[in-house]
């Protein structure tokens, strides 16, 4: 069946696609706000805090490869029913795998361990599985749709960083142990997507995702600079996800305050998650686009850490109108640089695969370097290294080419 016969460009397909995508981001954002009580509660040192606001990216790549097994086996939208659903339930037990109070820390946390774990691979399945049906669906609509579709995201993690943290409170007064709740809260999100997915069920037209093709790609130069730009913005991205709160409580902000100064600079994501793809897709090629948001993003780093924290509002502006811009640019180069939904799905699990098990050394290293150094400098030049190699290597994956010529298929 021709996909062109299949209902898949209608208003449900598209509610039901930024439904999706609505959910991921929340599993990672909604611990950063609460991460002090969990630390507290669960005596997680520095490191150890580190390594959780680590585990969802590293898995967000181990998960990758995946991706495209399940599509051979099941088609795109039974994958993706699958991992929202997964999703679903490991929130929802996430939280309550805890035992506070037990004499074995390592094992009394080994459940949230696990599960953020878990969370994070089903986020990264989804993740490689959109821009592949986005590229098959709205062919000649991909700037807007990856627009669209970032909006979404950014709206779901800016909504878990910003009432997280008012949720604990509110859940101060009913139970003992309120950040539970808080955090299970988010397994709601997923349901209404995975309830609004199932219309995509009833008949699937594959992004067949055939694995020679996809090997060759890791001799081409083009897909591995794209895959270094996701990964390296990914790096900064999830380094402030897990770490932001925590740095501007560490400067003087109260935990409300520092988790809606997340979800202000998430929310104003946007804006750019918009306009940069709208711009860079106009362009002769999308280098220029590319630096003006990363420096954007680095300069709000930069300022949210040394900058005099009564301007902290200043740089959270900055630092989410450069992420927005970041993000997007490098979904939507999954797209410039494939010329067909086949590479576009090859190009997204190799991309996302390897991006995102690089961009997981970001929050771990921060978390590191923070344990070892008891303050935010060596952070601060870690990201700012960070931030200067995405530059380099999106001014090779902004070029004008695309990955299938440089592989020389027709």
């Amino acid at each position: 069946m021709s996909t062109s016969a299949l209902p898949r460009r209608g208003v449900l397909t598209l509610v039901a696609l930024l439904l999706v995508a609505l959910n991921l981001r929340p599993a990672l954002t909604s611990v950063s706000p609460v991460l002090a009580s969990l630390a507290e509660a669960l005596s997680l040192s520095p490191t150890a805090q580190g390594v959780l606001t680590t585990l969802p990216v590293l898995f967000l790549g181990l998960a990758a490869p995946l991706a495209p097994r399940l599509v051979r086996r099941f088609g795109p939208e039974r994958a993706v029913f699958a991992a929202i659903a997964l999703l679903a339930v490991t929130l929802a037990v996430r939280p309550y795998l805890i035992i506070p109070g037990l004499d074995l820390p390592g094992i009394a946390n080994l459940g949230l361990f696990v599960t953020t774990a878990i969370a994070g691979g089903c986020i990264g399945v989804t993740g490689v599985l959109l821009p592949g049906i986005v590229k098959r669906d709205f062919p000649h609509r991909v700037s807007v749709m990856t627009g669209l579709y970032t909006v979404a995201l950014n709206l779901g993690a800016s909504a878990a960083a910003g009432t997280t943290e008012p949720l604990r409170q509110v859940f101060a007064g009913v139970v003992d142990t309120p950040w539970q709740p808080a955090l299970a809260f988010w397994l709601l999100p997923a349901v209404i997507a995975a309830l609004f997915w199932l219309p995509q069920l009833k008949g699937t037209a594959a992004v067949r995702v055939a694995a020679r093709h996809g090997a060759r790609l890791r001799d081409d130069p083009l897909a591995w600079q794209v895959s270094l730009f996701m990964g390296l913005q990914s790096a900064l991205a999830y380094s402030v996800f897990g770490w932001l709160p925590t740095i501007l409580r560490d400067r003087g902000l109260d935990a409300v305050t520092a988790g809606l100064a997340l979800s202000v600079s998430i929310l104003l994501q946007v804006s750019t998650a918009i306009l940069a793809p709208w711009i860079g897709s106009r362009m002769r090629d999308q280098r220029t686009v590319i630096v003006v948001v990363v420096s954007m993003t680095l300069t709000g780093l930069l300022g949210c850490l040394f900058a005099p924290i009564s301007t902290v509002w200043v740089w959270a502006v900055v630092l989410g109108l450069g992420q927005g811009g970041t993000f997007s640019m490098a979904l939507t180069l999954l797209a410039l640089r494939a010329p067909d939904a086949v590479t576009a799905a090859n190009l997204s699990a190799m991309a996302q695969g390897i991006g995102y098990t690089l961009a997981a050394l970001g929050p771990l290293l921060v978390g590191l370097l923070h344990d070892w150094s008891d303050d935010w400098n060596a952070v601060g030049v870690l990201l700012a290294a960070i931030a200067l190699c995405a530059i380099g290597a999106g001014l090779g994956a902004g070029r004008d080419r695309q990955v299938a010529s440089s592989l020389g298929d027709a």
